[in-house]
């Protein structure tokens, strides 16, 4: 009998706890979705441009345009495709490097949530065979908004120059990218 007692209120408890869980208020689910959308976001994955007018050895005001397909941890445990579209400016744009971009990324998540990036400034550092663009900006809305962004996209460059940069000047060029997202 006293057994059976143990087992009714052990049930009851697990009832009320979980009851308690699953009638919270609507202000709080979102809350509570709100601070797990603060943390660290890390996406990458490939990332190809296209540049108008094409890259030449000139420096040249560039209109940027990129297509990345991002793999996203937006949670610890909770990895979700998403889509990068960036637009923008470089004002001084060569084969060697982007300066001083000013350009957008709007990330969309496989999950409905997005991203709008504003990256106002950026580096292009070249090392043995690879040119690396790095990107420093402000999550502005959605996922991650009021938190810094920093996007690197690692561009394999020919063995010898290529030969659009003294000619017609190069279009467009791909390679590996790495968003973080972090408070």
């Amino acid at each position: 009998m006293i057994g059976g007692r143990r087992t009714t209120v052990a049930l009851s408890s697990l009832v009320l706890v979980g009851s308690s869980w699953l009638g919270a208020p609507a202000g709080q689910a979102d809350e509570v979705s709100r601070h797990r959308d603060t943390g660290v976001i890390l996406c990458t994955g490939p990332s190809d441009s296209t540049y108008d007018p094409p890259l030449t050895l000139e420096p040249r005001t560039t209109r940027v345009h990129t297509e990345a397909r991002y793999t996203c941890t937006v949670a610890p445990g909770r990895i979700v495709p998403a889509t990068g579209t960036l637009d923008g400016v470089s004002p001084s744009a060569s084969c060697n490097g982007l300066t001083n971009p000013r350009i957008t990324e709007t990330v969309r998540y496989a999950d409905g949530k997005q991203s709008l990036i504003v990256y106002d400034s950026g580096t292009t550092v070249r090392t043995v065979g690879v040119l690396d663009v790095h990107l420093s900006g402000r999550v502005t809305e959605g996922r991650g908004k009021g938190q810094s962004a920093q996007r690197d996209v690692l561009l394999a460059l020919p063995r010898e120059l290529p030969t659009e940069c003294l000619s017609s000047g190069l279009p467009g060029n791909s390679g590996q990218a790495q968003l973080g997202i972090r408070p």
